[in-house]
């Protein structure tokens, strides 16, 4: 995982963060109103998000890359390596977590891991059309930004079925406040108009058990074994009579 990214608490607490919180949870909120009875483990830094399901009864696991430094409820982790047993989970929220991965792949192999059979996955990262993948003063302009068609393939590789799609930010990284003020209105006519160039891509993804073959398995052969041709006929011929 790099440490380069920006800080983040710093990022959540000065205006652009704010409206990045504001307009991000908004869409969040949309695809998942509901986490009652479920168990969710928010991946990255999804501490301004989780409190989304306040009062909603369930588990809520917040893990965060050692890289990052600590933050308050949070365990740290290993990048691609998550300390959670086998179909644990039913949701993860993936924020600020697979653009800066050292092992995209594996992180994603790892969610599938831990997912229930029916298990959803919403990733959260920087549009590489968008304005925030320009800028290094927020974090979304570090790491590896990707377009819709990139994290389609991408969680379809590693065994994900995408479900559904929704894009937020349109509004320029500002970093004055006074800018930022028509930023719902930016995003209104964005996702209306616009939807390439949002400056993040939400997609929501299904563990998905019926997929083929495992990205990168090895091609298995299959032995089919035929008889000699006349064996079967002396065989019969042998054979005593009943």
């Amino acid at each position: 995982m790099s440490g380069e990214v920006h800080a983040l608490r710093e990022f959540y607490a000065a205006p652009p963060g704010q409206v990045a919180a504001r307009l991000i949870g908004a869409r969040i909120a949309a695809l998942w109103p509901h986490c009652k009875e479920l168990d969710v483990l928010g991946l990255g830094w999804a501490a301004p998000y989780m409190g989304l399901w306040a009062g909603q009864r369930g588990r809520r696991i917040m893990l965060v890359p050692a890289a990052f430094g600590p933050m308050p409820g949070a365990a740290l982790t290993e990048d691609g390596r998550l300390p959670l047993p086998d179909s644990s989970l039913d949701r993860i929220l993936l924020v600020h977590s697979l653009e800066v991965s050292e092992g995209a792949r594996g992180l994603l192999r790892e969610c599938w891991r831990v997912l229930r059979d029916d298990g959803r996955l919403l990733v959260i990262a920087p549009n590489r059309l968008g304005s925030w993948a320009l800028f290094e003063h927020t974090p979304f302009g570090h790491g590896q930004p990707y377009s819709r068609g990139q994290l389609k393939r991408l969680l379809q590789d590693q065994l994900f079925r995408v479900e559904r799609r929704d894009t937020a930010l349109f509004v320029p990284p500002f970093p004055w406040r006074f800018a930022l003020r028509g930023a719902g209105l930016w995003d209104r006519m964005g996702r209306r108009l616009a939807q390439r160039f949002a400056g993040v891509t939400l997609i929501e993804a299904e563990k998905d058990l019926l997929a083929a073959i495992p990205a990168g398995a090895a091609r298995i052969r299959r032995r089919v074994v035929s008889p000699v041709p006349g064996t079967y006929a002396r065989v019969r011929k042998d054979a005593p009579e009943r």
